[in-house]
């Protein structure tokens, strides 16, 4: 218990209050003074040195705490910037002096942004606080590799300061600022628009609104197929605490495969406008080292994803088994890109997916393909009378036709793309009648074409899944074995081979 003898005066109090605020003046007026007189005697950057050690003393007894938030937080992108800057566009008033505004081509509303050095009040639960942006300009070198000399590059650091009474402080870091964040996300779910990146080496990240009109509706593939993915995709977005339960990195990787113009990237596209995820285009040739990979790969945000295409010819990938094989970290190896995909740094950051695309599945090292890294292989077929059926549904807007029924015979007995297909009815949507009788001789012309080749389409269709499948099974085969061994264990050879014991 206190007792009331402890207590200090009330004169006490007011002297020692004096004297803090007497003290508090002094310093200000050393330093008016010596600014005064520095400069006058006192080179510019010992002045510097000086005043800095100064408003040092005299930031002790100020009452303010200043929160620095950065654009980024080290390789990744820092949530808390990215949602302040969304939430203090709402809370621009007629008082601010300058803002920024943008607008993208395809996009509806007009982005309004403060400009740097301006000021925006906040007050939440009785709190004052004070955001204003910060940017300044950073030399930035890196290594030319055409050139082989370094070259120093001009860069832009932003970044965000949020100042208060210092008092406030736990209530703004654990009520506050998670409050921004939440809103964020709000903001975001209610004004998402799917953004396709394209992830460069050296250029810089550059980003555009998808806008792509695929859907999974518009799509002319297998039904069976179709629902297959869907349910896939809902059951993994549903998932987070099962994939943390086990262990394992919250992500899916899928692995669309067949031949050209049979929808491969609209099908990408379908995917992201259903789970409105942004999409990350990859081009492997533009890096030149696994570190560029684990680079790019957490530059990536949060549901998304990430899409190497024509993964078969994009660039030769080492053999992680193969004699001579350098696991130097100058080059995009194999095992560089297993582990992007299925390693440590797959785990950086929740509800990834990652599509592969190749027009040669049995081209592709196994080791790519087991589950765990592909999860889900979708062949892409030629075109079925079901996607024929959704192609003249979307191009002439009809369900049924006269017709349709010696187009799908044609179809079954024909090898045709969904995408040729489309460009025979485009030539005539207003005429139904004269598109599908163009689909019709279309149909007629390649269906003599390929019988000239001496091969049905079921035929073709039975080479092509031998041909995976053998090739698959030899390239497991040859890294297997080291070469034939006799029973004392002693390599052997054949008759083209130099020696046989």
């Amino acid at each position: 218990m206190f007792s009331l003898t402890s207590i200090p005066s009330t004169t006490s109090v007011f002297s020692a209050y004096t004297t803090v605020a007497a003290s508090t003046m002094l310093v200000r007026t050393v330093i008016n003074d010596v600014q005064s007189l520095a400069s006058q005697l006192i080179p510019r950057t010992l002045q510097e040195k000086i005043l800095s050690r100064l408003e040092g003393l005299s930031g002790k007894f100020s009452s303010q705490l200043t929160i620095t938030i950065d654009e980024s937080s080290g390789l990744s992108v820092n949530e808390i910037y990215q949602a302040a800057e969304m939430y203090l566009s709402t809370r621009i008033t007629p008082s601010i002096e300058q803002l920024k505004v943008s607008k993208e081509p395809r996009e509806k509303d007009i982005s309004v942004t403060i400009n740097k050095g301006q000021k925006i009040i906040d007050t939440f639960e009785g709190i004052q606080l004070t955001w204003e942006f910060v940017s300044t300009a950073t030399q930035k070198t890196s290594f030319d590799y055409d050139s082989g000399f370094y070259a120093s590059e001009t860069a832009e650091r932003k970044s965000i300061q949020l100042s208060f009474h210092k008092k406030y402080m736990e209530k703004v870091l654990r009520i506050y600022l998670p409050y921004v964040v939440e809103r964020f996300k709000s903001i975001k779910a209610d004004k998402k628009a799917v953004k396709l990146y394209s992830l460069g080496s050296y250029s810089g990240d550059n980003s555009i609104n998808l806008d792509h009109p695929s859907t999974f509706e518009t799509m002319a593939m297998d039904q069976k197929l179709k629902k297959e993915l869907m349910d896939d995709l809902d059951r993994f977005l549903k998932r987070r605490g099962f994939y943390k339960r086990v262990g394992k990195a919250w992500k899916r990787g899928y692995l669309l495969y067949g031949p050209p113009g049979t929808g491969k990237s609209s099908l990408i596209a379908a995917m992201a406008n259903y789970l409105k995820f942004d999409i990350y285009d990859l081009e492997l040739t533009s890096l030149r080292s696994n570190s560029d990979l684990r680079r790019l790969l957490v530059s990536t945000g949060n549901r998304s994803i990430l899409v190497i295409e024509d993964i078969d010819c994009s660039i030769e990938l080492e053999n992680r088994q193969s004699e001579g094989y350098n696991q130097d970290d100058s080059q995009i190896t194999l095992s560089g890109l297993l582990n992007f995909v299925d390693g440590l740094w797959s785990s950086c950051g929740d509800e990834r997916i990652i599509v592969f695309t190749t027009n040669y599945k049995e081209r592709l090292d196994p080791a790519l393909l087991r589950p765990g890294r592909m999860d889900m292989h979708i062949h892409m077929s030629y075109l079925t009378p079901d996607g024929f059926r959704i192609l003249a549904s979307n191009y002439l807007n009809i369900k049924s036709h006269p017709m349709f029924p010696e187009i799908e015979q044609l179809i079954k007995e024909t090898e045709v793309t969904p995408a040729e297909v489309a460009e025979e009815l485009m030539r005539s949507e207003e005429d139904a009648d004269a598109a599908l009788k163009g689909v019709v001789d279309f149909l007629g012309r390649k269906k003599k074409e390929q019988n000239k080749c001496g091969k049905s389409k079921v035929e073709e269709e039975k080479d092509e899944d031998n041909e995976e499948e053998n090739g698959s099974q030899k390239m497991h085969e040859k890294r297997k074995r080291g070469g034939k061994k006799n029973k004392k264990g002693e390599k052997m050879t054949t008759k083209r081979g130099k020696t046989r014991k």
